[in-house]
């Protein structure tokens, strides 16, 4: 049994200009990132850099459509070094180019054990919830078949991540919110995955600590609380990278796709919605084993009884972000159904990591639930 996977060197500097002197940053590097994080950050440092802007490509999660066109762009102007420096839609973007030799997002989906990658790769996350920066999976919204589908393959790794806590400090409070839930759900789905193993356990569960006690403490205390957790929340984001990138994410994950592909919800906001969905619905098919496990570990943090553990979380989460129902993102009743077909055809490889298995009608059930 696989136990855990660490491919990624894993680096952490204060701010950027120590990473540049570490890492030499000049010619044949390319840093892909956004315009305000570039000219504040980069363009001060005075190095022969070159660059370019996703959102000159196009706004939101990142499609199909849009990272074709930025493979264009990148290869026409080369590379010796990619540096990956944004959120989820950035680091996703990069992988692909990194990786693509050239080639298009359907020609990498079609065939994703013929991926190489030749040139080196460093990311650097900007927020603090995909965890991404140490995983070999990209997702992308797949335009031509209507939801989002991750790309998977060992050359998507990259071969150093960086980890500098002065790049959150920008985020809006909701951006930051929605990521670090993201996270949150990571450290439980890889929790309860049947892939988990006591490593990626420790760090699982160590992930959820970090973050609900940040969450209590900002919700005692305000948002600028979160100023100074910015380096843990940065943390425990990296440590539930590490457990899913072994261990998988599941059917939150799964059935949040069809809801971001169609709405263009963001991911850390599209898994929250129908987080404690799913949670409840396992515990309705199985309330023993793992899930019991977590439950009494959160319940100890949240300092309620057991059996109010999802409904506690969900209190202290819509605290930190207002929870809204499915319907509030503009989704109809009648694509309820559109929803579940799209999961059980298209997020088997998520599904396999379910807790407890769901079929067709069950995951129905949770999105009318949460409707």
């Amino acid at each position: 049994m696989k136990e855990i996977v660490l491919k990624t060197e894993l680096h952490r500097f204060e701010n950027c200009r120590e990473f540049a002197g570490e890492f030499s940053l000049g010619r044949g590097d390319f840093i892909l990132t956004i315009r305000p994080i570039y000219e504040k950050y980069f363009a001060p440092l005075g190095l022969p850099l070159k660059s370019l802007f996703v959102e000159d490509f196009g706004g939101g999660e990142p499609t199909d459509v849009m990272t074709d066109r930025i493979i264009e762009a990148v290869m026409a102007l080369g590379f010796e070094r990619l540096i990956a420096v944004g959120g989820g839609t950035i680091v996703d973007i990069a992988k692909i180019v990194a990786a693509s030799g050239g080639k298009t997002t359907d020609e990498l989906y079609a065939a994703p054990s013929d991926i190489r990658r030749e040139a080196g790769f460093i990311i650097v996350p900007t927020t603090c919830g995909t965890g991404s920066e140490v995983t070999n999976i990209s997702i992308i919204n797949r335009t031509r078949l209507g939801t989002k589908m991750g790309l998977v393959s060992d050359a998507l790794f990259a071969d150093q991540a960086v980890l500098i806590p002065e790049l959150l400090r920008d985020l809006p409070f909701e951006v930051f919110a929605a990521s670090s839930i993201d996270a949150l759900v990571h450290a439980v789905e890889s929790a309860l995955s049947p892939k988990a193993t006591d490593f990626t356990r420790l760090l699982s569960y160590r992930t959820a600590e970090i973050i609900i006690k940040n969450y209590l403490e900002i919700a005692e205390r305000g948002r600028e609380a979160r100023l100074p957790l910015l380096g843990s929340f940065l943390t425990a984001s990296n440590y539930a990278g590490i457990a899913f990138g072994t261990a998988g994410c599941a059917a939150v994950h799964a059935l949040s796709y069809p809801l971001g592909g169609k709405y263009h919800v963001p991911h850390g906001e599209s898994n929250y919605a129908v987080f404690t969905g799913v949670m409840k619905n396992y515990i309705e098919i199985k309330d023993d084993g793992e899930i019991s496990v977590m439950m009494d570990f959160l319940s100890s943090l949240l300092g309620c009884p057991k059996g109010g553990a999802w409904e506690a979380l969900e209190t202290l989460l819509d605290k930190i972000l207002a929870k809204k129902p499915l319907r509030e993102y503009g989704v109809k009743e009648d694509e309820l159904d559109e929803f579940a077909d799209s999961v059980m055809q298209c997020q088997q490889r998520l599904m396999a990591n379910n807790f407890v298995p769901l079929d067709r009608g069950r995951v129905l059930k949770i999105y009318r639930e949460l409707y």
